[in-house]
């Protein structure tokens, strides 16, 4: 999933607001962060999205030389923006549950309610492939500093109802689905698909999640 330029205010707190602890084997401290300049939100960005596309493909353990230099940027920058690894893992991360919040806002403009919500739950899939990356390293510091996730969790619920509660109202999907459970299954079904065709699986168990969905429900769709 590309990531979205500007943050929705919600998960802001996670994507740009804190700050892990300036050392390597320290993820558990968080600090605000200040504001940025233009020139420097952009370079932020840039090492954001390409240390997306390393943890995705390699894991978390990418050279950080190698993610600035995909990014053009020198390996000084980097360590300006993000002193340690904890640090771009929890912006990547942040990032990525901004662009899920973002396309939650946009799809129902873009698609009647029941197909918003399939939409949205494969983008899904991309925000797992990129978490997957990084899972061991977030476990190690939702353990260490569970409050600095809260805000995150939140944003996924509401993301998840914000296209959910729409699809039950048009009758496009069950009424006895909720956000919760929503985010359970899809979160369930990414982490088993661990597989080289593990993308592809998991859409395709998606998609039998969303007819799952429309059982039973009035105005299904065929």
């Amino acid at each position: 999933m590309s990531a979205a330029k500007t943050p929705a205010d919600g998960a802001t707190a996670v994507a740009e607001g804190t700050k892990i602890a300036a050392t390597e084997g320290d993820c558990s401290s968080v600090e605000p962060a200040k504001p940025l300049r233009a020139d420097a939100a952009r370079n932020r960005q840039k090492l954001i999205d390409e240390a997306a596309r390393a943890f995705t493909a390699d894991g978390v353990d990418v050279p950080l030389d190698e993610i600035a230099r995909r990014a053009g940027v020198g390996i000084g920058t980097l360590y300006r923006h993000f002193p340690t690894r904890c640090d771009l893992v929890l912006a990547v991360y942040g990032d990525q549950v901004n662009a899920l919040e973002q396309r939650s806002h946009q799809l129902p403009g873009l698609h009647e309610p029941g197909e918003a919500l399939h939409e949205w739950m494969r983008g899904f899939v991309d925000y797992y492939a990129v978490k997957m990356g990084m899972i061991n390293l977030l476990r190690t510091m939702m353990q260490g500093n569970p409050s600095t996730f809260e805000n995150t969790r939140a944003v996924m619920r509401e993301s998840a109802a914000r296209v959910l509660t729409p699809a039950i109202v048009a009758g496009a999907v069950r009424a006895d689905a909720t956000p919760e459970e929503l985010i359970r299954a899809l979160g369930g079904i990414c982490l088993a698909s661990t597989s080289p065709e593990g993308q592809e699986t998991s859409l395709a168990l998606v998609d039998l999640v969303f007819d799952g969905l429309r059982f039973g429900a009035p105005n299904a769709r065929a």
